[in-house]
């Protein structure tokens, strides 16, 4: 197995669903390997930005599908949700990381 095969075979990522007036962010989608593979391409071709960040997908892992995050998470989450705004609306540029997470709101 090859660097790049080790890598992706531990690579996670999460997808979270927000909408206004919602209590808070829903995990809709997690996975590693090729499933987190599958949740990157899917977001990438919906449109929907994808953020990097390794530590943010490890807590978000613990959490339940279909669930709201927990409250410990909210302000990192929330921050991440006021930057993509800030992305869609032209006033932030992108930066990278090592772990995914998808979010659309």
């Amino acid at each position: 197995m090859s660097a790049e095969d080790t890598d992706k075979a531990r690579r996670e990522a999460v997808a979270l669903r927000y909408a206004a007036g919602q209590g808070a962010p829903l995990v809709v989608a997690k996975g590693r390997g090729l499933l987190a593979e599958t949740i990157i391409a899917r977001a990438k071709e919906a449109g929907v930005y994808v953020h990097e960040s390794p530590e943010l997908v490890q807590l978000l892992m613990a959490v339940d599908l279909d669930r709201e995050i927990p409250p410990a998470l909210y302000q990192a989450v929330a921050e991440l949700l006021a930057w993509l705004y800030r992305l869609e609306q032209g006033t932030q540029e992108p930066d990278a990381g090592t772990g995914e997470v998808a979010s659309r709101g």
